[in-house]
C-alpha cells in the first residue's frame, strides 16, 4: 500500500517510520525545506512521565506507554538523552493539594516510580529550591529531539521511504483508486495513492477543510498558545526539572536542563490570534515573579530572551484542556483516511505509540 504521511514533525515521522516498517511505500510530504521546522522545533526537549492527563485519555495512553518506546529507541539508536527526573513542587498548601492530586492520577496512569516528598527531602536534592512539598518523577527525561528526528527519518529511508521537501499539499479528493493530492511548490501536481495521514501541526485544520468528503462540522478549531523561553544567564542552580503546580493552558513556567546542562525557564502560556515567534522582552518580569515562588535566590537581570514555540491547542483560555484528537476512518467513514489534530504536549513523547495506532488504522 502507497501511504501519503503530511508533515515531518516528529508525530509525522514517527507515522512514516511505523508504516515503512509494516511493509508500506511511504512518501512524506513537508511544506518546509527540512524536517521539524514547526512544532517539533520549539519545545521544552522533556520526556514526560505521564502523570498529569485524565484517566482513559489519549494523552495517558500515548504519554506513558510511548515513553517506554521512546527511551527503548533512543537506546538502540544511540540517540543522546538522559533521565534526570523532575521534581512538581508546591508552595503553600493549596498546591500541595493539587500535587497529591497529580500522584494520584499518575498511579492511575502508570506512572512508575513516583514519589511524594516533604519539603525538607526536596530541598536535600535541590538546596536552591523553596517549597512544602514535592512530586518526583524519576521517569521523567531530557532529549535531543533534532537527533531524535534524524533517526527515525533514516530508518524510514532504510525502509525505502522518502521525503519531498517544499512540497506543500492543497487539497485531497477520494477517487476509485485511493486518494487524489493535489500538491503545490515548485513542482506543483497531483498523484494518486491508497492512504493519507494528516500530521500537519499548524496546518492540520486547514488541510481537513480542504479534504473533500469531509465534514466541515468534524474539523475542530485552532487556537494558538504561545509558550515563551528564558535563558538563564549563569550557572545551572539544580539537577533536576523543577515544574510548579500547573496553570491553565499548561504545566506552568518550569526548569528545564539541556543536554549540555544549560537551565532555561519556560514555557509560559500567551494567547496569540495569528502565528509570530519573537520573544518580548518584557515578558521577563512575569517570568522572574513566578519562578521566585520556588526559586527565590533567582537574581535579577539574569533571564535572557531564548525562543518561542506555539501550541496547536483546541481549547481557549478558561477551557479544559481538549485531548489528542485522531480522526480515523472508524469516526469518520471515509477509508484510509486520518487526520492528526491538537497533537501538542506530551506529543513527542507520545510520538512512537500514535505511530503505531495511526497505521493500525488505516490498514
Amino acid at each position: 500500500m502507497q501511504v501519503l504521511v503530511i508533515g515531518a514533525g516528529v508525530v509525522g515521522l514517527a507515522i512514516a517510520r511505523a508504516a515503512a516498517l509494516a511493509g508500506h511505500e511511504v512518501i512524506v510530504a513537508e511544506a518546509t525545506g527540512g524536517i521539524g521546522n514547526g512544532v517539533s522545533s520549539r519545545n521544552s526537549e522533556v520526556i514526560h512521565g505521564g502523570m498529569y492527563y485524565p484517566t482513559g485519555s489519549q494523552r495517558a495512553k500515548h504519554c506513558v506507554r510511548g515513553r517506554r518506546m521512546l527511551y527503548d529507541f533512543l537506546v538502540s539508536h544511540g540517540v543522546p538523552h538522559k533521565k534526570v527526573g523532575k521534581l512538581i513542587v508546591a508552595t503553600d498548601a493549596k498546591q500541595t493539594g493539587k500535587i497529591e492530586g497529580i500522584a494520584k492520577q499518575g498511579e492511575i496512569n502508570g506512572v512508575e516510580g513516583l514519589e511524594f516528598l516533604g519539603g525538607n527531602a526536596a530541598r536535600a536534592l535541590e538546596p536552591a529550591l523553596n517549597c512544602v512539598a514535592a512530586l518526583y518523577s524519576p521517569e521523567t527525561g531530557i532529549i535531543d529531539s533534532h537527533a531524535f528526528m534524524l533517526a527515525l527519518e533514516g530508518e524510514l529511508e532504510d525502509r525505502g521511504g522518502m521525503i519531498a521537501f517544499n512540497t506543500p499539499v492543497e487539497g485531497l479528493r477520494p477517487s476509485r483508486e485511493g486518494w487524489e493530492v493535489r500538491f503545490g511548490g515548485a513542482d506543483a501536481g497531483v498523484m494518486t495513492v491508497d492512504a493519507v495521514i494528516n500530521s500537519a501541526g499548524l496546518g492540520a485544520q486547514k488541510l481537513a477543510r480542504a479534504t473533500q468528503g469531509y465534514a466541515p462540522a468534524r474539523v475542530p478549531r485552532l487556537v494558538l498558545a504561545k509558550g515563551n523561553y528564558f535563558g538563564f544567564a549563569g550557572r545551572p542552580a539544580f539537577s533536576h526539572l523543577i515544574y510548579p503546580a500547573p496553570v491553565e493552558g499548561g504545566l506552568g513556567t518550569h526548569v528545564t536542563l539541556d543536554l549540555a546542562g544549560r537551565m532555561r525557564f519556560g514555557p509560559d502560556v500567551e494567547w496569540i490570534e495569528q502565528e509570530s515567534y519573537t520573544v518580548d522582552p518584557q515578558r521577563a518580569d512575569s517570568f522572574y515573579a513566578s519562578v521566585r515562588t520556588y526559586f527565590p535566590a533567582l537574581p535579577d537581570n539574569s533571564l535572557v530572551p531564548d525562543y518561542c514555540g506555539i501550541r496547536p491547542k483546541l481549547t481557549g483560555k478558561g477551557e479544559p484542556a481538549a485531548d489528542f484528537l485522531i480522526d480515523g476512518p472508524a469516526g469518520h467513514g471515509l477509508p484510509r483516511l486520518v487526520h492528526l489534530f491538537g497533537i501538542e504536549s506530551p506529543g513527542l513523547t507520545s510520538s512512537l505509540s500514535i505511530a503505531e495506532e495511526v497505521v493500525r488504522q488505516i490498514v
